[in-house]
């Protein structure tokens, strides 16, 4: 029983490491999760902010596995266009979008404290190596996003 189950979680990251590899829409996510994840320490979010947090950033990421998993199952069935699948296809996508929309809110109501930014901008000023470091991982993390496949 818990060799099935163990063997059942590697399918499972097996299929993340898939997503992760084969769809650029994931990678895009992932890289904004981390941006987001880097501010967070900056804000003062409490337990229940960090939950939603957490659970709006895993929203997103597994409505893209969702969505992935509808597009290869619709192409495997059938190679020809039908209404149906077409259907199926944008619902799926439509989920991601509005996971999508969803984090943008909740971003907006965990983030959206101008004295935060201010304090952030006024450390960046004083030590210029962090906006630069932020910057510099801006190429790896578009290498990531468009360029990265094993």
């Amino acid at each position: 029983m818990y060799s099935r189950m163990i063997k059942g979680f590697g399918w499972a990251a097996r299929g993340i490491w898939r997503c992760a590899r084969e769809e650029w829409h994931f990678r895009f996510h992932l890289v904004i999760a981390f941006y987001v994840l880097l501010f967070v320490p900056y804000f003062s979010l409490s337990r229940a902010e960090g939950a939603i947090l957490t659970l709006t950033i895993a929203g997103v990421l597994v409505a893209e596995l969702v969505n992935s998993a509808v597009e290869r199952t619709v192409d495997r069935v059938s190679t020809e266009r039908h209404p149906l699948a077409g259907a199926a296809k944008d619902m799926a996508a439509g989920a991601v979008l509005l996971a999508t929309i969803a984090a943008i809110a909740v971003a907006i109501l965990l983030f959206w404290k101008p004295d935060v930014w201010a304090a952030i901008f006024a450390d960046w000023g004083a030590h210029i190596h962090k906006p630069i470091l932020l910057a510099l991982s801006a190429v790896p993390a578009v290498l990531f996003v468009w360029k990265w496949r094993t």
